[in-house]
């Protein structure tokens, strides 16, 4: 204890430890690589997953998993995994990030959000005419509040400059598209950025993760190129860009895109003789990953991409609010949009150590896959052109699409545990969400409800009883439940007439009196008939519709085609 500290116990003698004694594992805590295989072994057998037969090691292949880029994902990160690394870098940036925040031009609202910690701003060009951004920053600090601008015109540029002096972290926003060699004067005359390599485009078309960074290679080389030939060396060019790049609430990936991203920039700039390419990340959390139905899990969402850009070394995040899919952002979403960032710095503390995933196995594996994997991407750009990238983001597109449709990539809220109660909302924006299919279902609601006939008691139906009413509520298909059942005459008794129906029981109750249910029914007015195959409780047999039921669902089934066709049959 220090003796200048008046007050306070000694500590006892005998709970100090001895020096080079204090192990943080005991000697059974000692445990192989074999050992885990084993026990990991053990679950997947009595799933189901791994056959009584199959090695230990096999768990191996069952637990891995495959990202849209084809890049293995291990269950387990090992020493063995960092064999082979081919690059090398880590994220820099010291202390907490840039707070951004989207500002359509109520300068009121942007004062507010600064003094309640936003700490920059990204003006939204298209919101603000050019001649309005004056009036629309008024009451800010320039100088010390930096400014980006989204999609501006030469003339956004020219105003913004003419407000001088700005925060020097500011940036005119100007992509390889625009005036460049105008860009780069009015930069340069206020000692500002001037360019973004914007990838939040061709994720929101549907690229993966190597893409989106392969494309914002690709641009940055672009741009390097366009004003080396108008006389702007590559040192200058690099010093003007910041990138701009999606979260998303793949916490590993994410952290693992950003620090990949440094690591690619640095290598653009040094085959350009560029020793420091002062690469500056502005991740935004992705728009497509929301939902517009059950919107609070959207927090859930944007909290784990902040949380995962901020680990992989972004130095500005901007948190899209909550209830954005709507179309209305509310002053609620955007206060807890701005404090995700603030809870995560002051009180998680997560900006405390500079790359903190650092040495993971995991991490290191993945942000090196990542590298390659985007390095051939801008090979392929460079050599294919665009029209070609575009059909390979397309492919990858319909892929997703595929994994939503079946829930293999579920959307908590929206696809899987829906909240059917949730009002269709007044109005949307329009960016095409990856959920946007089942939201198209949840907008038109079924006129009738289907009636789940569960077939014996609770503890025989209640888990595809369960699956049943989940699957339908993400189509916007309500259910009248049974409950307990001892045979067709209890079904019989509470059926009122829906035409469709869907039995949910175990196998035997199908083979001994599902036919008969379902003739019942069929005669009282039923017009479809659906079973719950197989899958959804444990039982892996047959998944086919037995020969007296129309349909059938399980898990894995194409959930959009199987809700669109049970929605016609309530016509």
């Amino acid at each position: 204890m220090n003796d200048d500290v008046a007050g306070g116990l000694e500590e006892p003698a005998e709970l100090q430890p001895e020096q080079g004694d204090l192990r943080l594992a005991a000697p059974e805590d000692d445990w192989s690589q074999a050992d885990w295989e084993r026990a990991a072994a053990g679950v997947l057998r009595k799933s189901g997953r791994l056959a009584e037969s199959d090695p230990d090691d096999a768990v191996w292949a069952a637990l891995t998993r495959t990202t849209y880029d084809g890049i293995a994902i291990p269950p387990l990160g090992t020493r063995g995994t960092l064999d082979g690394l081919e690059t090398t870098g880590r994220p820099g940036r010291v202390g907490g990030w840039d707070i951004r925040v989207r500002h359509t031009g109520d300068h009121a609202a942007a004062v507010d959000e600064l003094a309640n910690g936003a700490t920059s701003l990204w003006v939204v060009a298209d919101e603000v005419e050019a001649g309005e951004l004056a009036g629309a920053l008024e009451g800010v600090r320039l100088d010390q509040t930096p400014v980006v601008l989204l999609d501006p015109s030469l003339a956004h540029a020219e105003a913004l400059v003419a407000l001088a002096p700005l925060h020097p972290d500011s940036n005119l926003g100007a992509t390889a598209d625009d005036d460049l060699e105008s860009f780069v004067r009015l930069a340069r005359q206020a000692g500002i950025r001037a360019f973004v390599s914007d990838g939040t485009d061709v994720h929101e078309r549907g690229a993966s993760d190597g893409q989106e960074l392969g494309w914002v290679l690709a641009r940055g080389a672009e741009l390097l190129r366009s004003l080396e030939d108008a006389g702007v060396g590559p040192d200058v060019t690099l010093d003007l860009v910041e990138i701009r790049l999606a979260a998303t609430g793949e916490q590993f990936l994410t952290i693992a895109k950003m620090r990949a991203a440094r690591r690619l920039w640095g290598r653009l700039a040094e085959l350009c003789g560029v020793a420091d390419s002062q690469t500056r990340i502005h991740a935004v959390t992705s728009r497509v990953m929301t939902s517009a139905y059950d919107v609070h899990t959207n927090m859930l969402r944007g909290t784990v991409a902040a949380f995962a850009a901020g680990v992989g070394g972004a130095d500005a995040i901007t948190v899209v609010p909550y209830d954005e899919p709507t179309g209305v952002v509310s002053p609620a979403a955007r206060r807890i949009a701005r404090n995700v960032s603030s809870l995560l710095i002051a009180e998680s503390h997560v900006a405390a150590v500079a790359d903190p995933a650092g040495g993971s196995y995991a991490i290191e594996k993945l942000t090196d896959d990542l590298c390659r994997v985007a390095w051939a991407e801008l090979g392929r750009i460079d050599q294919d052109g665009f029209e070609a990238f575009d059909a390979r983001v397309a492919d990858v597109s319909a892929r997703r699409d595929a994994d939503v449709a079946t829930r293999r990539r579920p959307i908590v809220g929206l696809s899987q545990f829906p909240n059917p109660a949730d009002p269709v909302p007044e109005c949307r924006n329009l960016v095409p969400r990856w959920g946007a299919a089942y939201e198209a279902l949840r907008r038109d609601p079924a006129p009738a409800h289907v009636f789940l006939a569960t077939m014996g008691p609770l503890a025989q139906h209640a888990s595809r009883a369960a699956f049943a009413t989940n699957l339908l509520a993400a189509g916007g298909v309500a259910v009248d439940v049974v409950g307990a059942t001892s045979g067709v005459d209890d079904l019989m008794a509470a059926y009122d007439g829906q035409p469709v129906v869907c039995l949910a029981g175990r196998d035997a109750a199908y083979a001994e009196w599902g036919s008969e249910a379902a003739q019942a029914l069929r005669g009282a007015g039923a017009r479809h008939v659906i079973v719950v195959s197989t899958g959804s409780n444990g039982d892996r047999s047959s998944t086919d519709a037995p020969e007296w039921a129309d349909d059938s669902c399980a898990p894995g089934v194409d959930a959009i085609a199987f809700l669109t066709r049970t929605r016609e049959a309530l016509r």
